[in-house]
C-alpha cells in the first residue's frame, strides 16, 4: 500500500473523529461537563484534559523523543480541575489536535517504518499512529455517548438518524452526499 495514501486516510479519519467530538461537546452546556455517570467513569472535562494531554505528549517532537514526556501528569488528566473554564479546556484541546495534525503533516513515506518509542517501548511510526487512532476513537466514542446522555432530548444525531437508513442509502446511491 502507498504510504502517502494511508497517511492521508488516517489523517482524514482523525479529522472526522475530532469533528464528531466537537459536535458532541457543542450540544452540552458547559455546566454539565464535569458530570460523571458513576465515580469511576470519565466526565467530558476529563476526556478533554486527557486527550489534549495525550496528544501534546505523543506528538510533540514525535520522531525524536519518547511519546511519554517527562512533564506530563497523566493521572491529573483524570481529575476534573475545579474552576476550569471552557476557554482553558478548549485551549488545551485545540493545542493537542494542532500538535497531532502538525506532526502528521510533516511525515514522509520513508518515516512510516522508522522506530519511535512510547514509554520506552519501540514502535514503528505506522504502529504508533494506528495505536493513537484507536485510542482517540475510543475516547471520542465516550465523549459522544456521554454528550448524548447529558443533552437528553435536545440531542441532535451526528449520523444517520434511527429509521432513516433506507432513505440515506437511496440518497447516496443517487449521488447524494455520504458521511
Amino acid at each position: 500500500m502507498d504510504g502517502k495514501f494511508w497517511l492521508e486516510d488516517v489523517t482524514r479519519r482523525l479529522h472526522e473523529a475530532r469533528d464528531q467530538a466537537d459536535r458532541s461537546l457543542a450540544q452540552v452546556p458547559f455546566e454539565r461537563w464535569s458530570e460523571r455517570l458513576d465515580p469511576g467513569s470519565n466526565s467530558l472535562v476529563t476526556l478533554v484534559l486527557h486527550l489534549g494531554g495525550n496528544m501534546l505528549s505523543r506528538w510533540a517532537d514525535f520522531l525524536a523523543s519518547d511519546g511519554e514526556k517527562e512533564g506530563r501528569d497523566r493521572d491529573a488528566e483524570f481529575e476534573d480541575l475545579p474552576g476550569a473554564t471552557r476557554e482553558a479546556l478548549m485551549e488545551r484541546w485545540e493545542g493537542g489536535w494542532a500538535c497531532l495534525f502538525a506532526a502528521l503533516s510533516k511525515l514522509r513515506d520513508e518515516d512510516l517504518g522508522r522506530t519511535i518509542t512510547i514509554r520506552s517501548k519501540p514502535l514503528t511510526v505506522t504502529q504508533a499512529i494506528n495505536r493513537q487512532l484507536a485510542h482517540y476513537s475510543q475516547h471520542v466514542g465516550q465523549i459522544t455517548f456521554l454528550a448524548k446522555h447529558l443533552a437528553g432530548p435536545e440531542w441532535r444525531t451526528l449520523s444517520v438518524p434511527r429509521g432513516g437508513s433506507r432513505a440515506y442509502t437511496a440518497s447516496v446511491r443517487e449521488g447524494g452526499p455520504g458521511r
